[in-house]
């Protein structure tokens, strides 16, 4: 009997064991998600810049900065990158160029339409890790009148529209018991656990902690910080089906809040 008895309660853990296993599988988030921009609900909050007797200025950047729009490399302080050019191309196009630690960040073109009402940029994304770069295009429309004696790029902007590289829009979610994982294309990922504690970023330009809390079974909130300075806040939710999730972004630094969803792959 004894020996029945461990047989018992062998299999009866082994039971328990893959019941665990199958409720780690069935996690509503475990899995890849791609993000469809055409359902993009963007922040209604104009972004704002000019340029000017050859100086470009940031209004929406927090903090604010000016630079030389001479094409030459200028240190910024308090900005997801370390320095910053800026071309004037034409009347209507700038580009702009971005590092990070010597490394390059981001390549932004920026070009006005013939009647000043559309803004067109074209980005390119570098990843750390020196990845195949990501790609987008956004359109936007004009806010208030356009500024007069100042390059025709200049005033504020209302994001429409977007486009991008599918390494730019897919995620994978990864629960393993009280542990969740995220991965990218571009090669940034974080472990960490629901606790409400800052863990650690790789592979990210724009912040390198976070911290999640679950709301329910099927919310959680997470909290993106650079060098301990909460930069974003986003509350994720898989819908009932599974086969949807909708991201909540509230970016802290610029106060613009817009709502993404992805698509279960």
């Amino acid at each position: 009997m004894k020996t029945n008895r461990l047989a018992v309660f062998t299999l009866s853990l082994a039971a328990l064991l893959c019941v665990a296993a199958v409720s780690r599988a069935e996690s509503p988030f475990d899995g890849t998600w791609k993000t469809d921009l055409s359902q993009t609900k963007f922040s209604p909050k104009p972004l704002a810049f000019y340029l000017s007797q050859g100086w470009y200025h940031c209004v929406t950047c927090n903090p604010t900065f000016d630079v030389a729009a001479d094409g030459q490399d200028h240190a910024v302080t308090g900005q997801s990158y370390d320095t910053i050019s800026v071309t004037v191309v034409d009347p209507h196009t700038i580009s702009i160029a971005t590092k990070k630690g010597g490394q390059a960040d981001y390549e932004q073109t920026r070009t006005v339409s013939a009647d000043g009402k559309t803004l067109t940029v074209k980005s390119t994304g570098h990843p750390v890790n020196g990845g195949a770069p990501t790609s987008f295009e956004a359109t936007a429309k004009r806010s208030g009148i356009a500024p007069a004696g100042v390059h025709a790029t200049s005033g504020q902007w209302v994001v429409q529209k977007e486009t991008g590289s599918d390494n730019g829009l897919l995620t994978t979610y990864k629960t393993n018991g009280d542990q969740f994982t995220m991965t990218s294309p571009t090669g940034e990922t974080y472990t960490a656990k629901f606790d409400g504690a800052d863990y650690p970023v790789t592979g990210a330009h724009s912040y390198n902690g976070v911290s999640l809390k679950k709301i329910n079974a099927n919310t959680i909130e997470e909290t993106d910080k650079r060098d301990g300075k909460v930069v974003d806040v986003s509350t994720m939710t898989v819908s009932a089906n599974g086969k949807t999730m909708t991201v909540v972004d509230n970016d802290k630094v610029t106060g613009r809040t817009s709502t993404f969803v992805a698509k279960k792959q």
